[in-house]
């Protein structure tokens, strides 16, 4: 963070946001591409009637990545959906903007965690009074077979992006990460956990600007290596059936309990972006119980909240 940039004044830019968020998608496809080796991602651009739009990129079939989507969207409306207004309802009566750049990739090797990021920018404003915003994002991570070399790496990225903004901004958007993406009715995390903020305006502008473009990057830097450690790893159509067993779970948090699905749609949004999040393939069994001692049975010793570092 360059202190001498820093103005305690400024007022807040969605344009300068905008300009960042189109580049860092152009970054992350980039990124993903190569360590993919074959997969492009499918550019499909699309307008919101009631104001905004935004460019969904989506990879099927690449050589490591099965489905992935990169989605930059930016939308604006006069009346905030419920699920906005229920969390803060000092923003009911206010126009307002919201743009972001969210991701979910989907590998088809099961040693290939499932990785999810998002950054995005929120402002409502109303004539005569100060315009209420923040920023909000993270990164999380959901192993199927989890390597500690993986997860500490992913957690360590993390840490060292946070350090520059304050001791504790690591540990506090780790333990918010660990306690938003819970699974209550299953009593465990969605994975290993990262980082996750919302409401994110205790700095002055350029200094929470600044802490999601490190973000930004930081989800390239943890992700890639991990994808490129063990994108060769064999597996077995017991590990390949596994994966798609926990691929379910992914789907019952964004359907359930994912906020970001839930103000996409009641806003109005597209579902077919908003949906890019789920998995090409996934199942569910009845009462499923993994064999004592097996690989399988030790994932559940990694879906709890635990001190990485």
């Amino acid at each position: 963070m360059n202190q001498s940039t820093v103005n305690p004044n400024k007022a807040p830019d969605i344009a300068i946001v905008i300009e960042f968020l189109k580049s860092l998608q152009d970054q992350i496809c980039h990124a993903l591409e190569s360590a993919d080796g074959s997969g492009k991602f499918i550019e499909d651009n699309w307008k919101r009637a009631e104001g905004g739009g935004g460019r969904t990129r989506v990879m099927t079939g690449g050589d490591v990545i099965e489905q992935g989507g990169v989605n930059f969207s930016v939308v604006s409306g006069d009346k905030l959906p419920p699920s906005a207004t229920a969390h803060r309802p000092e923003l009911a009566g206010r126009t307002w903007q919201a743009c972001g750049v969210s991701l979910v990739i989907h590998p088809k090797n099961p040693h290939i965690p499932t990785s999810h990021a998002n950054v995005r920018f929120f402002i409502a404003e109303k004539e005569g009074e100060e315009p209420v915003w923040w920023f909000g994002g993270g990164f999380d991570l959901t192993p199927f077979y989890p390597v500690d070399e993986d997860v500490i790496h992913w957690h360590q990225v993390a840490h060292d992006l946070s350090t520059p903004f304050g001791e504790n901004v690591y540990s506090d958007y780790k333990k918010w990460c660990d306690e938003y993406f819970y699974l209550k009715h299953r009593d465990e995390t969605r994975g290993v956990g990262g980082l996750f903020f919302d409401d994110l305006n205790k700095w002055d502008f350029d200094t929470c600007f600044d802490y999601i473009k490190a973000v930004g990057q930081g989800y390239i830097d943890a992700y890639v290596p991990i994808m490129n450690r063990r994108k060769n790893d064999e597996y077995t159509e017991q590990q390949r059936q596994f994966q798609l067993y926990r691929r379910g779970r992914y789907v019952e948090f964004n359907l359930v309990f994912d906020r970001g699905t839930l103000f996409g749609l009641q806003s109005g949004g597209r579902t077919e972006s908003i949906l890019m999040s789920m998995p090409p393939l996934a199942r569910w069994e009845y009462n499923y119980q993994a064999e004592e001692n097996s690989d399988e049975a030790k994932l559940n010793q990694y879906l709890f909240p635990r001190d990485w570092l």
